[in-house]
């Protein structure tokens, strides 16, 4: 019997970009089914009752929340191809630990620079910070993964595609900064299907940032 797998997406959310590339990667086929954020659903509200968030996985009627959880998830039902962990317990944890940073660091500073608010400068330059910190573990490596993109890499490449937003709002470039970075990301689209499919474009997302400020009142 197939596997039936639905994700509750919001198709500009980077959380939700993660695991369509996690899927991707694995070959497997799900449903997607778009939430309005202003307007839950049901469905949403029953199968994250907690957090009330997307995405969420469904898989065979089952809830799984949390994007990174939703990732190692992914990664232990569906083994036979493309791993996403290593199985080197220490480098597993290092790969978390950085999957983490990028989930506590990147969306609250960069929502802050396109929201342009007063603590706009610094949150530019804390947003800097935190990206070259994430050039400097990359290194020389093609991916953060290594040879392949893994954990660290499918955690970050979906925030690439609100760079254009965040500079354009916060008059400044990323690349300039971080051009490794910058590379490392044209690259993942490059070379992988997975990721090129799950990220809109950049000005889509600018955008739907244009009409979120509307809508919150900020222009």
């Amino acid at each position: 019997m197939e596997d039936e797998v639905v994700l509750l997406d919001f198709w500009p959310s980077s959380f939700a970009m993660r695991v369509k590339i996690a899927l991707g990667e694995k070959g497997i086929k799900y449903k997607c089914k778009q939430e309005d954020l202003f307007n839950k659903s049901t469905l949403l509200l029953e199968m994250n009752p907690i957090h009330k968030k997307i995405p969420v996985l469904i898989h065979n009627g089952k809830p799984i929340s949390e994007s990174l959880i939703i990732l190692q998830y992914i990664d232990q039902v569906w083994n036979h191809k493309s791993p996403l962990l290593p199985s080197d317990p220490y480098q597993r944890s290092q790969a978390l630990f950085w999957a983490d940073y990028i989930d506590k660091k990147i969306y609250g500073v960069g929502r802050r620079v396109w929201m342009g608010k007063e603590d706009q400068e610094e949150a530019k330059e804390e947003l800097m910070q935190c990206l070259k910190t994430l050039e400097r573990e990359l290194g020389d490596k093609l991916y953060f993964g290594g040879q392949n993109i893994g954990v660290v890499d499918v955690a970050l490449v979906p925030f690439t595609t609100w760079f254009y937003s965040y500079e354009t709002y916060g008059n400044f470039s990323i690349e300039t900064g971080c051009p490794k970075l910058v590379a490392w990301a044209k690259r993942c689209k490059e070379n992988y299907r997975s990721v090129s499919e799950a990220l809109p474009h950049p000005l889509q997302i600018y955008e739907y940032v244009m009409e979120l400020k509307k809508r919150l009142g900020l222009v």
